[in-house]
């Protein structure tokens, strides 16, 4: 990564960096459950995994694992019932709107590089307000690679314009600090997202860390 790079635009993770989708991804899983007669589970048991997606969705609802004979027929259930209800109670994380607004007045340009595929990133970013400025929003399926793969980093950047080692990439995954290193990009873990709680992101050797989003703009203005 070269340090003294001025940042000349933001990259973001999707869940659990820009959008609290937990309650929608929980209820897809927990639906589940109740479908086949099993009890309810609060959404505090969904949200750690929240950003593990189906993986971990399904982990909790049902104690399985991609390896499980019969995770690729729960995973395409999943996704079916996610789909049906994605947009319902999902929201944007306090202060982010802000901080987007204060990238477009500081003249940056910003993205979403996420793991979710176009099947779901698509219909939810263009329903989203939040989204409409956006100058890049590549899936987990846009390039023939995912995180930690740095691939899909490196075409937002392609996308925005900038060179990869001007970009700042923020996310709440160690895939996402994993890419953003491998990118060559300037890593911020957000500890407010869903592994934050549940993993020591200080192993993960991002370059910074925030516990809010508007936190991030203190990182900007410092750089």
């Amino acid at each position: 990564m070269s340090s003294g790079l001025k940042t000349r635009a933001v990259l973001f993770d999707l869940d659990g960096t820009l959008i609290d989708s937990a309650p929608d991804l929980g209820a897809a899983a927990d639906k589940m459950r109740t479908d086949r007669g099993l009890a309810s589970y609060p959404l505090e048991r969904y949200r750690p995994m929240a950003g593990a997606g189906a993986r971990g969705m399904l982990g909790v609802a049902f104690g399985i694992t991609p390896e499980s004979p019969e995770f690729d027929e729960l995973r395409e259930e999943f996704f079916v019932t996610y789909e049906r209800r994605m947009l319902l109670n999902t929201q944007v994380f306090d202060g982010v709107h802000a901080l987007i607004e204060a990238l477009r007045e500081q003249g940056l340009p910003w993205g979403v590089v996420t793991n979710k595929s176009m099947r779901f990133t698509d219909p939810l970013t263009r329903a989203m307000p939040l989204f409409e400025t956006a100058g890049a929003v590549i899936s987990g399926d846009t390039t023939p690679f995912a995180k930690p793969h740095p691939e899909p980093l490196h075409e937002a950047a392609r996308r925005l314009g900038v060179p990869s080692d001007a970009c700042m990439y923020v996310g709440d995954d160690e895939r996402d600090i994993i890419a953003g290193r491998a990118a060559g990009m300037r890593t911020v873990a957000a500890t407010y997202g869903y592994m934050g709680s549940q993993a020591d992101s200080a192993l993960w050797e991002a370059d910074a860390s925030i516990s809010s989003p508007l936190e991030l703009l203190k990182l900007l203005n410092s750089a």
